[in-house]
């Protein structure tokens, strides 16, 4: 969406579009879209991809699991090989592994000026940029504790 608008602008207000669970929270509070949106759906597009689970998962009778919950735990814990697609069976280098889901958690975080630039993600996944322990998301510390019940 970024790219559609051109330099011109730096932010626009337009109507939802897209999944949910991929959402950047500024599309549900109705602030202005900027680039930063599309940084917020790459991060979970990136957990998705290093897990091979979906955003949120029905793991028990009527118990969910929302994985940026899980993972921004982890990463917090630095427990990240828990978060490893299980048919890699722990195959995968740890310090990459690490990189890239802090990136991840740095990409979900619910202040769009907290998130990084796509460049900066870039560099980041490239080994440029140092990428430290991002905090658990505001809007996911309420549910640390409960991840099995949502």
């Amino acid at each position: 969406m970024a790219k559609l608008l051109g330099r011109d602008f730096s932010r626009a207000l337009t109507t939802m579009r897209g999944t949910i669970g991929y959402l950047a929270p500024e599309w549900i509070s109705g602030l202005p879209i900027t680039h930063k949106a599309d940084v917020y759906s790459y991060g979970m597009m990136l957990l998705e991809i290093i897990s091979r689970r979906r955003n949120s998962e029905k793991i028990k009778e009527g118990k969910h699991t929302y994985l940026p919950i899980y993972a921004a735990c982890k990463v917090k814990e630095g427990d990240v090989m828990c978060l490893l697609d299980s048919r890699l069976e722990g195959n995968a280098d740890g310090d990459h592994l690490e990189r890239a889901c802090r990136i991840a958690c740095w990409c979900i975080q619910d202040a769009e000026d907290q998130r990084p630039m796509m460049g900066q993600v870039v560099l980041m996944l490239e080994g440029v940029m140092d990428v430290v322990v991002p905090p658990v998301p505001r809007s996911l510390q309420n549910f640390v504790g409960m991840e099995d019940n949502i």
